[in-house]
């Protein structure tokens, strides 16, 4: 799934002195505050993490409330969606004019009804709200389907998402992994189908122009012998 990186960062932690006795557990905890939120300066969601503190002797920071400044190597895992990326998700409501998404179980996104292709039209069964493909029957979105869907947009500050289905490679993971390839080659099939027809249309016009052409010249040629027969007698 897109939207998903590891960065290699150079980070300083600030610890109260009261710590300095257990100063990798007050680490884990500074380290810990920072998950599930929306980090500027990751340019993402910070999801996991490990690191290694690089120099032992923290050095103590004057001031009034001195702390101590630890430096860490840390490698972060960071949820970073941004527009055009594909993300994948659990289906959770469906309702006539939307789809609700739960992305790695804490970022919701929403896909409105205009961003739903044509190719699926909203349905009851049994009780049930689906959106089901129009052209492949067994394409359907309900409760439970984990999808694949394009980024629109991200709320970073209470991570929401805005979402699309408008593209041919984006629906349920389970069909697309199943049937992708076939819609591609059928979809070039039908490209080459209509170039074929296209350029069988022009070389049908062409045809037809030589042959205009060639009556023209023949009757022109008719009319200046007729003229040049008069002219001698």
């Amino acid at each position: 799934m897109e939207g998903l990186k590891v960065s290699d960062s150079n980070m300083v932690v600030y610890l109260h002195p009261s710590k300095s006795n257990k100063f990798y557990e007050a680490i884990l905890r500074e380290l810990s505050s920072l998950l599930f939120k929306f980090n500027e300066n990751f340019d993402g969601v910070v999801l996991a993490y490990e690191f290694n503190i690089l120099d032992k002797n923290a050095k103590i920071l004057s001031g009034i409330h001195p702390y101590l400044a630890v430096r860490l190597k840390a490698k972060l895992l960071l949820f970073s969606p941004k527009p055009n990326m594909l993300l994948e998700g659990k289906v959770v409501k469906v309702t006539q004019g939307s789809i609700h998404v739960i992305v790695l179980g804490f970022s919701s996104a929403v896909i409105a009804d205009e961003d739903i292709r044509n190719e699926f039209v909203y349905k009851t069964k049994n009780g049930e709200e689906v959106f089901s493909s129009k052209v492949h029957k067994r394409h359907v979105i309900k409760v439970g389907t984990m999808i694949r869907f394009l980024v629109k947009s991200l709320d970073e500050e209470i991570l929401h998402i805005s979402g699309s289905l408008a593209p041919y490679r984006t629906g349920s993971i389970h069909w697309l992994a199943n049937h992708l390839e076939d819609v591609t080659v059928t979809d070039r099939s039908k490209k080459k189908r209509r170039e074929e027809e296209e350029e069988s249309v022009l070389q049908d016009h062409g045809t037809v122009s030589v042959e205009a052409l060639s009556i023209n010249n023949h009757h022109r040629s008719k009319k200046s012998k007729e003229k040049r027969r008069r002219a001698d007698s």
